[in-house]
């Protein structure tokens, strides 16, 4: 996705011979390398910048899911306990109309 948008490697960089001029190296040669490092870096700058971003963003999202998983927990536990309470609260009921079925008591 980045790679397209980055020119050269650390090997090109490492590997590139200017061809020396009566005076050195051609100065026209070495600006033109070096505004393709500097466009290299202002991108790999650009890329950190958006990869840090996007950290940051998933690691917030994270937390709020996680905080949301949390409530829902809480939720459904708090449901659960409540439904027991009341089908327990049933069941005795019933097992005392059962009894006054079968022991006969009237009262």
């Amino acid at each position: 996705m980045y790679n397209d948008r980055i020119y050269l490697t650390p090997q090109d960089i490492l590997e590139k011979e200017f061809k020396l001029d009566a005076r050195g190296y051609r100065p026209q040669e070495v600006d033109k390398f070096l505004d393709l490092v500097i466009r290299d870096y202002t991108e790999y700058n650009t890329i950190l910048k958006l990869r840090d971003k996007t950290i940051k963003e998933l690691r917030d999202e994270n937390l709020k899911l996680q905080t949301e998983i949390r409530k829902l927990k809480e939720i459904l536990e708090s449901t659960n306990d409540s439904s027991n309470a009341v089908s327990n609260l049933d069941l005795l009921k019933r097992l005392s109309q059962l009894e006054k079925i079968v022991y006969g008591k009237n009262e």
